[in-house]
């Protein structure tokens, strides 16, 4: 039975307010940002950033730049950074912001490549840091944190002036790229405090367009004096071990105007008590966003494992929402730093619900703890190039969901989707992924949108599809490219690229979808396909059959004699698209392994072997060149396709794992707060954990990851007497970085207590209580810089 959705789109909303918001550009900025009550603007046209969280004190200084730049070639266009207290004076009196927690430098690195930054200044920031970055010295003198408590305040202003010192210059007034400030994070009941510590940030030198505030669990806010940005995560570590998926994040992937996760932070807030109402701010603030879950931490009570889609589904979901502002914590994952009076994590030990680990904050992130790419860095670029290319059109559209929507959070049976729309062109979004307790496939599915106004209706595709399980996408309903309405297509816009003289735009098609394409009639002279059928249907020229890949370029004359490119790339293709100004041009590469653009005339490719591949649109007007040698480019499809081969350094082989010592017995199950189950003390990692070694080459080439496959509940990796890494097992390879060659290397596992109240997912609780490694590996990285002759 055919499926048909149907969506009624309402007339245009009334205008959004203007000028009611507190929030002013500097006067001579040449792109002025603004606020309208449903999206920003930049330049006087509608903007939808994408922001990013990348920790800098939690990452060598050394290797900031080439971090920024992979953030940016994966679509982030502004960089967040908690300022985190403790990490720059956790001796009192001695502010550090040298090395790796050089602000100012981090900040003017920023700037250089074109990113905007968003500094979070706290004072207290969470960020699963101890105290939440409020020094133990502070906490141990005789005021209140968190409130107007003068003794509090005089220690909060010497800390923000220390900050403003080290962005002094970097605001807009002078070109800087410091666009937002946030103050405090996820203190709900404090708006008299909140807005105190923005006129005590203002009043030391700080300055942004917007100064912003996270909006969850309520919060009340003080007036218009703090722009509410809210979250969503795919899981929670702050949950219960025995509390199965929570509720609070199973709601992200449904399509639904609640902006507000009472979810968030409610480990640390009374449960009985909340602040403001739910989304009472949607009348006055577009729907922004700092803290879309780019993975997810793990504790030592709970340890969420995340795959791509769940990151990738989220996001996609969130802008069929209504969101005008995708930020993600986090996309750069980290470690933290070695502290001077005492380790740095949230512990049970300082007070706080969870024990994480001592060093490792990866955060199963797009980009990890060393650097790697993860395959959701792959999944959001994707969206990010759309909003890249087509987030103008997108910011200002309503939010519209379907009467036929589901009923309740448990519904799985109904399709969950929504149109984004001005009343005549929009976007429709389809979910149909979550975690743990997948979706089924959805056949013969077609759906309708009808347009006010007389603005009639599209129905799509010309046959009802079946929407495969774990499918998520956007199609475009009306979009004018370059002179040709596309009045529909089964395939979800990447971005355009100029090719010869005319605009080529980039769809990829979803896998289990066949890709069709409807052209308004009105708007083409004559259509070239290189597959498939054309034909000409109530005013509409109807693209069937297409077989998607880098050959599928559809060629378009427009009715005024433009030209105009349609490119229809197979879903794993579409995955490898970077878009970029690479030798002297803005093009598009087409690569399996990372790719950075630095310059206009470098680009570097990131791989894990002695060869990769890439492939460019248009092609370069000079030779392309690798270590002095030139590269030869051979036709795929519309593209022209590199190889890279070069004589690398030989991986060093698998290091032999030499059993220093046996596990003994698992360590009693003790807790902690919440009664929690808590990190087993340290002498019994030196008592009863299993022991290994593992030898470094002398010869180790940079940049080289150790791989374990291990089983166990907490393994500790140390050089001499320092640990260097740590890890709570969730069934994933545990990687460790920055090793020291010719180092001796100690790796030490605990077995988990059969009795002890963790939850381990996927099954793996089993594998828990045997402490081993049972096989190494050196994961060797390569960098290629790609100049043209």
């Amino acid at each position: 039975m055919t499926r048909s959705h149907r969506l009624r789109v309402p007339a245009p909303a009334a205008p959004p307010l203007t000028g009611h918001l507190p929030f002013t550009d500097a006067p001579n900025a040449p792109d002025p940002i603004g606020v309208t009550s449903r999206w920003l603007t930049r330049g006087g046209r509608p903007w939808f950033p994408v922001s990013g969280e990348f920790h800098y004190s939690r990452y060598p200084a050394a290797e900031w730049e080439e971090e920024l730049l992979k953030m940016k070639a994966g679509g982030v266009s502004a960089v967040a950074s908690y300022v985190i207290w403790i990490h720059h004076e956790e001796i009192e009196g001695r502010v550090r912001f040298d090395g790796d927690r050089d602000l100012r430098r981090f900040a003017q690195l920023c700037a250089r490549h074109g990113l905007d930054f968003v500094p979070r200044i706290g004072p207290w920031s969470h960020a699963e840091v101890r105290g939440g970055g409020l020094p133990d010295w502070l906490l141990a003198r005789d005021c209140t944190p968190r409130t107007d408590d003068p003794a509090y305040l005089e220690l909060v202003r010497g800390w923000f002036a220390a900050v403003a010192e080290q962005l002094r210059g970097l605001d807009r007034a002078r070109g800087g790229p410091v666009i937002a400030i946030q103050i405090e994070n996820e203190l709900y009941d404090q708006p008299g405090h909140l807005l105190t510590l923005k006129r005590t940030a203002r009043e030391a030198g700080l300055s942004a367009p917007l100064w912003t505030s996270t909006a969850w669990g309520g919060v009340q806010l003080p007036g218009d004096e703090l722009f509410p940005l809210y979250g969503g995560y795919p899981e929670a570590f702050w949950t219960e071990a025995d509390a199965g998926w929570p509720d609070t994040c199973r709601k992200h992937f449904f399509f639904t105007h609640q902006r507000d996760d009472e979810g968030i932070g409610a480990d640390l807030r009374p449960t009985t008590v909340r602040g403001g109402a739910p989304d009472a701010l949607a009348d006055r603030f577009p729907w922004a966003t700092c803290e879309l879950g780019g993975g997810m931490a793990v504790a030592y009570h709970r340890r969420p494992r995340l795959d791509a889609a769940d990151i990738g589904a989220l996001g996609l979901t969130k802008i069929g929402c209504g969101s005008v502002w995708q930020g993600y914590y986090m996309f750069h994952g980290g470690t933290n730093p070695p502290g001077e009076l005492s380790t740095l994590q949230e512990s049970h030990a300082t007070g706080y619900p969870n024990d994480l680990p001592v060093l490792t904050y990866d955060f199963q992130a797009p980009l990890g703890e060393y650097g790697q790419y993860r395959p959701s860095y792959d999944e959001l670029r994707l969206q990010h190039l759309m909003l890249a290319d087509f987030g103008h059109l997108i910011a200002p559209m309503e939010s519209v969901l379907p009467e036929g929507r589901p009923q309740g959070q448990h519904d799985r049976d109904s399709l969950r989707w929504a149109v984004r729309t001005d009343g005549s062109s929009g976007f429709l979004f389809v979910n149909n992924h979550q975690p743990h307790e997948p979706l089924p496939k959805r056949p013969d599915t077609s759906f309708t949108v009808e347009f006010p106004g007389g603005g009639g209706e599209l129905t799509l595709p010309s046959s009802p599809v079946t929407v495969p399980a774990g499918a998520y996408f956007c199609w475009p309903l009306r979009l004018d490219v370059a002179g040709v309405r596309l009045e529909w297509a089964t395939a979800q816009p990447v971005c355009t690229v100029a090719l010869d003289g005319r605009t080529v735009l980039v769809l990829a098609a979803t896998d289990g979808i066949a890709p069709e394409v409807a052209l308004d009639a009105g708007t083409v002279r004559s259509v070239s396909a290189p597959s498939g059928d054309v034909t000409d249907i109530d005013g509409r020229i109807l693209l069937t059959g297409l077989r998607p890949g880098t050959d599928a370029l559809v060629e378009v004359e427009t009715a005024d004699g433009g030209r105009v490119g349609l490119l229809v790339l197979d879903a794993a293709t579409a995955r490898t698209v970077y878009r970029g100004e690479a030798w002297g041009a803005e093009r598009l590469v087409l690569c399996a392994d990372g790719v950075v653009f630095d310059g206009g005339d470098e680009v570097r490719v990131h791989g894990t072997a002695g060869q990769s591949s890439f492939a460019v649109l248009p092609a370069p007007e000079r030779a392309l060149v690798v270590d002095g040698e030139t590269l030869t480019g051979e036709a795929d499809g519309a593209f022209t396709r590199y190889d890279i081969v070069t004589d690398a350094d030989e991986a060093p082989a698998a290091p032999p794992l030499t059993l220093l010592r046996p596990a003994g017995p698992a360590p009693e199950p003790s807790t902690g707060v919440l009664e929690r189950a808590s990190v087993p003390a340290d002498k019994y990692f030196d008592t009863v954990a299993a022991e290994y070694r593992v030898d470094v080459p002398e010869d180790l080439p940079a940049g080289a990851v150790l791989r374990l496959r291990w089983t166990g509940d907490v393994g500790r990796a140390y050089v001499g007497d320092a640990l260097v890494a740590d890890q709570f097992f969730s069934g994933r390879a545990w990687d460790i970085g920055r090793l020291p060659a010719g180092a001796s290397l100690r790796v030490r596992v605990l077995p988990l207590h059969a009795r002890a109240r963790v939850h381990v997912p996927d099954g793996a609780g089993e594998a828990a209580r045997t402490a081993a490694v049972t096989r190494a590996e050196w994961v060797v990285g390569r960098t290629w810089a790609v100049r043209s002759g």
